[in-house]
């Protein structure tokens, strides 16, 4: 079984490993800022730190917290707003309240399946109401009339074909 090597001086016959940090030497040319600007031999722009240095300045540097109030990722916020995803207190009444929907609406709808002459009825009843009192089911009320005047139209036209169908097969002129 072999050791893992110990910490202690570089060996200088090894290779440099890509991630350790270098302790000295020239700067890497990764570093040095490009400026097409600027005649070549100048030197990197003033603004950035160079290899090594701490920047100047009050931009924080990974690791360190930001001076200002502005909450980062992770911390709370100072005051009382409530933050997204978090409840707000209800503090008197409770939650607040959906308005009722409205009855004849609710029927509107029911009927344009069951009887749809009584459903255009009710969902015409349902939206003037609907317009005074401030309940909710105006959509449930507008498809109520709908079907029930889609339902309607099929079913005289079905009464219609099926007479017409009666008169013609009556006129053979023949008797059973």
């Amino acid at each position: 079984m072999s050791q893992p090597p110990s910490p202690g001086p570089p060996d200088p016959d090894r290779p440099a490993s890509p991630w350790e940090q270098p302790t000295a030497g020239p700067e890497p040319p990764s570093s040095r800022g490009y400026d097409p600007q600027q005649p070549p031999g100048q030197g990197p722009p003033q603004d950035q730190p160079q290899w090594g240095q701490q920047p100047q300045g009050d931009q924080p540097q990974w690791g360190q917290q930001p001076q200002g109030d502005q909450p980062q990722w992770g911390q709370q916020p100072q005051g009382d707003q409530p933050q997204w995803g978090q409840q707000q207190p209800y503090h008197m009444y409770g939650p607040p309240r959906r308005p009722a929907t409205n009855v004849l609406a609710v029927l509107s709808l029911v009927f344009a399946f069951v009887f749809a002459p009584a459903g255009i009825v009710l969902g015409h009843l349902a939206q003037r109401q609907l317009r005074t009192s401030g309940e909710a089911g105006g959509q449930l009320a507008t498809w109520g009339l709908i079907l029930s005047y889609i339902f309607t139209a099929l079913g005289l036209l079905a009464c219609c074909g099926w007479v017409a169908l009666v008169a013609i097969g009556g006129n053979d002129g023949g008797t059973y």
